[in-house]
């Protein structure tokens, strides 16, 4: 009887040996698979990041935190960087999140050029972080998986905007946006791997923007 008591309990024991011998043949990728999809890993990044000025503000002299008429014009047409046109054949890609600067009392422009876009796309705008806070940001654009794939527009200070490329991985970014520029959209592209690419181009949506 005692030996087949033992046998009983030998076979018992049997699959949860084997199936750990399993997993540790399998390896670490198997034991830490969960470890592996948190942070900046392979296939966590963003497809595209868009990264624009706020629109035009006032003349140096005036204090108002708001856009100027032209400021205003622009944010107006903002949709029109996703649309096909004959002076854009090849629009950019559409926005599946937008963030803008938090509001504070010297400046509510970024959520101002933000809001009529979010408006006409359906999206909220999200204005969690502080003008300042560009690692903040970068690491929950490349670290939360709810953004992987997608495309994120930020619409940004000129004064922080390089340091948040970089942020970003965009080590080609240059390393300051002129004051009088309201006119460009700094793209970052993803590969498979996580690396980024930079590109600079013109907006093109109103009378007097650059055209290259």
């Amino acid at each position: 009887m005692k030996g087949k008591m033992h046998l009983h309990r030998e076979r018992a024991r049997t699959p949860i040996v084997v199936l750990i011998a399993a997993l540790i043949l399998s390896g670490p990728s198997t034991l830490f698979a969960q470890k592996k999809t948190q942070g900046g890993e392979p296939g966590t990044t963003p497809q595209y990041i868009l990264i624009i000025r706020h629109a035009e503000k006032p003349a140096e002299k005036d204090p108002s935190p708001d856009l100027s008429p032209a400021g205003i014009a622009r944010a107006r047409v903002l949709a029109g960087l996703f649309t096909a046109s004959a002076t854009r054949p090849n629009p950019f890609p559409k926005p599946d999140y937008i963030f803008a600067a938090s509001t504070t009392k010297r400046s509510r422009r970024p959520l101002a050029t933000a809001a009529p876009l979010g408006a006409a796309l359906g999206l909220n705008v999200d204005t969690r972080f502080r003008n300042e806070a560009v690692a903040a940001l970068a690491s929950e654009l490349l670290e939360r998986r709810k953004y992987a794939g997608k495309t994120v527009l930020v619409v940004w200070h000129q004064g922080s905007i390089p340091e948040l490329a970089r942020a970003l991985r965009a080590k080609d970014a240059p390393r300051s946006w002129k004051d009088s520029i309201f006119d460009r959209v700094w793209v970052i592209t993803y590969d498979a791997s996580g690396h980024a690419t930079f590109q600079d181009r013109p907006q093109q949506l109103v009378i007097g923007d650059s055209p290259t």
